[in-house]
């Protein structure tokens, strides 16, 4: 039977999509779950995402089960929407979550701790099978969080999301420069660089919404610090979207997709190697799967051939009040907005359990616990091709019936 209402709950590690998708989805099955949130709101990392941003992925394939997304949204959903959306979500299902919680480490019990007689798990069920929490001798997990707090939980998901913590490069010079210098998680709008020389460090979709941004609000000059060139699609075409070919085209080998992609993207995307953007040598899904997502065009493109966005060698060092450049030359903006991506922070919280790889993500995600470590799941932590809503959205229902049926 499921876990009873009695038990100590899931707990499950963050109040983003993934984690409130995955409450919802166990408490459609009798499983009591709790979400903990580090921040004072759910959809934390949404709040501060920069004010122009819209979902990539179509409001119908962004949805989280058991609420659809209003009509209202438009096909493209916007932040404070999504914002909106994931507040009323949390309404609708009625989901415990505790905000202000930030848990720092995830440790194994022994199997006389994991329950009130013993046994391993919350409600006393254990699973004869290893694959819950008790059949390997496991007692279930402890969760040391902030204030001092020791929380026990029979399961636990972790969702704390892809953009977890903001990383800067640790550049030659960057502690004496004079220059402003911020990561893209702190811009939210191209009015306080009206006029400046900006130049922004990363050409993910991050990197180039916020250059397209900046060239729309009116700063005096816009630079793009390429390392490696990206592909670039359409969002859409004649009202087909990228990520419905993406979903289509997922479990195709690679080499297939590659070719696919090349003649989709040569006839639809002009080529701006002229410009100083080329196209990469690399196929577009041999790239997706070492986790570098294809940029969707809404402005970037516009903005290379109008000379609008000047794309530039990739920041070698800081130099005073200048970047040095790959290739040597120098350049001196006034602000620099460091687009170059996050980490997952997985390591101080689970990394003592052998479950992350050498990148630090975890060795499995979804309805598969990690290896030696029953009842410890992750969500969130790839790059899929098809869109990240809704795999977080299929990973939630995979993980509720995995610990549903270790829960039996």
């Amino acid at each position: 039977m499921p876990m009873p209402e009695d038990g100590r709950p899931v707990h499950i590690i963050g109040g983003g999509p993934g984690g409130l998708a995955t409450a919802a989805a166990l408490q459609k099955r009798g499983i009591r779950a709790l979400v903990v949130e580090r921040s004072d709101a759910v959809g934390a990392s949404w709040r501060g995402h920069y004010d122009r941003l819209r979902l990539h992925t179509t409001r119908r394939w962004s949805s989280l089960p058991g609420l659809p997304m209003p009509r209202s949204f438009g096909r493209w959903v916007a932040r404070d929407d999504m914002v909106r959306y994931l507040e009323k979500y949390a309404e609708h299902h009625r989901l415990e979550v505790a905000t202000g919680v930030e848990v720092s480490r995830i440790e194994r019990l022994a199997p006389a701790d994991g329950g009130p007689d013993g046994s391993g798990a919350a409600d006393g069920s254990g699973a004869a099978d290893g694959s819950g929490t008790g059949g390997d001798g496991h007692g279930g997990w402890l969760l040391r969080a902030n204030g001092g707090r020791e929380l026990r939980a029979p399961v636990v998901v972790v969702a704390t999301g892809y953009s977890h913590t903001p990383h800067i490069p640790d550049w030659e010079g960057r502690e004496t420069f004079t220059g402003e210098l911020l990561h893209a998680s702190r811009y939210r709008n191209a009015k306080p660089y009206a006029g400046r020389d900006v130049l922004v460090v990363g050409v993910g979709n991050t990197g180039a919404e916020i250059a397209a941004d900046l060239v729309q609000g009116g700063a005096g000059r816009v630079r793009l610090a390429v390392r490696t060139p990206p592909h670039i699609v359409r969002r859409s075409t004649l009202g087909w979207p990228s990520q419905a070919t993406g979903i289509l085209v997922r479990r195709l080998p690679v080499p297939v997709v590659d070719r696919m992609a090349r003649v989709v993207v040569g006839a639809t995307m002009p080529d701006l190697a002229g410009r100083g953007l080329p196209r990469p040598s690399q196929g577009l899904y041999s790239r997706v799967r070492e986790g570098a997502i294809p940029v969707q065009d809404v402005g970037l493109v516009r903005g290379v051939k109008k000379g609008l966005i000047e794309p530039v060698p990739a920041v070698a060092s800081l130099d005073g009040g200048k970047v040095r450049l790959a290739d040597g030359s120098l350049i001196s903006p006034e602000v620099v907005i460091a687009a170059t991506g996050y980490r997952r922070g997985l390591e101080d919280l689970a990394g003592h359990l052998d479950v992350l790889d050498e990148r630090g993500l975890p060795r499995t995600h979804g309805r598969r616990a990690a290896p030696g470590a029953p009842g410890l799941y992750f969500t969130g932590y790839t790059s899929p091709i098809s869109g990240m809503l809704r795999e977080l959205a299929r990973d939630a229902e995979r993980i509720a019936r995995a610990v549903a049926r270790s829960a039996a």
